[in-house]
Parts: structure tokens; C-alpha cells; sequence
């Protein structure tokens, strides 16, 4: 099931926290439940995506994406990601998640959220994310300008640039269908 008060609780939250600007990163102090707990008694593989969620929505708030997002009429679609899990995370575990907003192209925004415990990075994982409009992807900069950011604009990163790229090499639609 989707983390709904977890949501409500970062949503509420993030109004009292300080204001960010794109490349700040949000950090939100989290603790594993058990029902984010797979039968291995660690958080589940597809459960560490979900709670990326709440990392891209607190960073929304916080940069007044998602109040844009409601005035325009604006949506948002996850277009791609990758994750490594290096670290487990059991029940009760108190850990921190950081999402960085580290860069964007014509089309996408690219964000790098990793779960942090003691200092070291337990997953961590790219993501490629979209506004749309109507049904279509609109262009990143009209974001940026939206947001008051509109020279924000860093290269993206060799590794980002790579895995996009390689990205645009898979067949789509699938030939396994």
C-alpha cells in the first residue's frame, strides 16, 4: 500500500521546513516499519523506490514545484530510474534520505536520492523525472522559469549523461513481448 500519512506527514512537515532552490538537497529523517519489510526482514527492493516519493515531493514543496504543478494544472511522470543496494535496512532502523535535484535536459530532471544510515549509503538511485501538460512532457526550462530558476541549467554529470544515453539504445517497445 502507498505511504499515504507518511506522505501527508512530509507534505505538512515540509511547509515548516526552509525553503530550497534547485541542487539543495532535502534530507528527511525516516525509520523502517515493518511493513516496508520484505520476507527477509529488510526493506523491499520496489519499497526503497516508493519512499523516493517522499524525498521528490519534499524537495517539490520546498522549491514551490507543487504549487505550480496545482496552479498550471501540471503533472508529473517518473520516465526512468536505476538503484544500487549496497546496505541493508531492517525494522525499526532510523536512517536518513537525501534527494538531490543534480541536473536537467531539454526534457527531464535528474535526481540522485540515496538512504544514509551512520553515514554510510545503504541505495541509492537515479531518477529521471518529467512535467507534463495535457498528456505531454513539456520542456524543462519552461520549469525552470516557472520556478524562478531559469539559469539553472547544470551539465549533467558524465555517469547521468551515460546511463541516459544507454537508455535511449533499449528497444521500446520491449521485443520480448
Amino acid at each position: 500500500m502507498y505511504p499515504l500519512i507518511r506522505l501527508a506527514k512530509t507534505l505538512l512537515l515540509g511547509r515548516r521546513r526552509s525553503p530550497l532552490a534547485p541542487g539543495e538537497p532535502s534530507i528527511l529523517k525516516m525509520m523502517v516499519w515493518p511493513w516496508d519489510c520484505d520476507l527477509f526482514m529488510e526493506v523491499n527492493n520496489g519499497r526503497h523506490l516508493t519512499l523516493f516519493d517522499l524525498g521528490r515531493f519534499d524537495l517539490g514543496a520546498r522549491t514551490g514545484l507543487l504549487g505550480i504543478l496545482k496552479e498550471r494544472r501540471w503533472g508529473l511522470v517518473v520516465a526512468g530510474s536505476t538503484i544500487r543496494y549496497r546496505k541493508r535496512l531492517t525494522p525499526f532502523q532510523r536512517y536518513e534520505q537525501h534527494t538531490h535535484l543534480v541536473a536537467r535536459d531539454e526534457r527531464w530532471f535528474y535526481f540522485v536520492q540515496t538512504t544514509v544510515r551512520k553515514g554510510e549509503a545503504c541505495s541509492s538511485a537515479l531518477i529521471r523525472t518529467g512535467v507534463t501538460a495535457r498528456g505531454r512532457v513539456i520542456a524543462s526550462q519552461e520549469v525552470a522559469e516557472a520556478l524562478g530558476h531559469p539559469d539553472w541549467n547544470p551539465p549533467l554529470p558524465d555517469w547521468v549523461a551515460s546511463w541516459a544515453d544507454g537508455d535511449k539504445l533499449r528497444p521500446w517497445p520491449p521485443n520480448e513481448i
